[in-house]
């Protein structure tokens, strides 16, 4: 009696354990190959991003007003912005909380600079990022925009379009893109390009990286 009591005990630790496994990771094929696949859109994050040749940009107001506002035009503008379309999904939940989190901490006297130098990340350096976040309690795959230099001479952004696990944290896919501002105003000057990456992935990149994922 005392071995089977044993058993039963072991029994329920395992099963209880099996009960308690990290959701498991997605994976790129999974992501490409099905609409059903969630998709978390988590913002724009500008922690290492750098405002270049911009004399009359004021670095408290980017960090403290400015980077919230373009996140948040992001999400409230969904037929401009239109992730589902751009990434085939049927679905697409924003949770621009942990970008603005981290945006908020930036240290508003390394925001702005004088200089040509827009290319300044490595996928490296993305790594990086991303592996400060922690995701908890989300799953499926995140898109995040990583900026990398907005450049008021070339009216040029460039930025890192990135995919992660949720559950692990891991990236799957990151890839530099660029695309020309335009519009009145800090906010819609930069949140215009972000606009033109999504339709270069719905027009191109989708495909592309479908095909490279298997």
């Amino acid at each position: 009696m005392k071995h089977v009591f044993s058993s039963k005990w072991l029994f329920a630790a395992i099963l209880l354990l099996m009960g308690t496994r990290p959701v498991s990771a997605q994976t790129l094929k999974e992501f490409f190959n099905s609409s059903e696949v969630p998709l978390t859109y988590l913002g724009v994050d500008f922690t290492q991003s750098k405002v270049l040749n911009d004399i009359a940009a004021n670095a408290m107001d980017i960090r403290d007003r400015q980077f919230a506002a373009i996140n948040q035009v992001i999400v409230n503008e969904p037929k401009k912005y239109d992730f589902q379309k751009a990434l085939s999904k049927s679905d697409v939940t924003n949770d621009v909380s942990f970008v603005n989190a981290k945006n908020a901490k930036i240290d508003a006297e390394k925001i702005i600079e004088s200089s040509a130098d827009e290319v300044r990340f490595t996928k490296a350096t993305i790594e990086s990022i991303v592996k400060g976040y922690k995701f908890t309690g989300k799953k499926g795959i995140g898109l995040m925009f990583i900026m990398e230099s907005m450049n008021k001479a070339s009216a040029q952004a460039s930025m890192y379009v990135t995919l992660v696990d949720l559950a692990s944290g891991k990236v799957l896919l990151t890839e530099r893109m660029t695309a020309k501002a335009a519009g009145f105003g800090f906010r819609n000057y930069w949140a215009k390009t972000i606009a033109e990456v999504l339709k270069d992935i719905q027009k191109s990149k989708y495909k592309e990286w479908k095909a490279n994922a298997g």
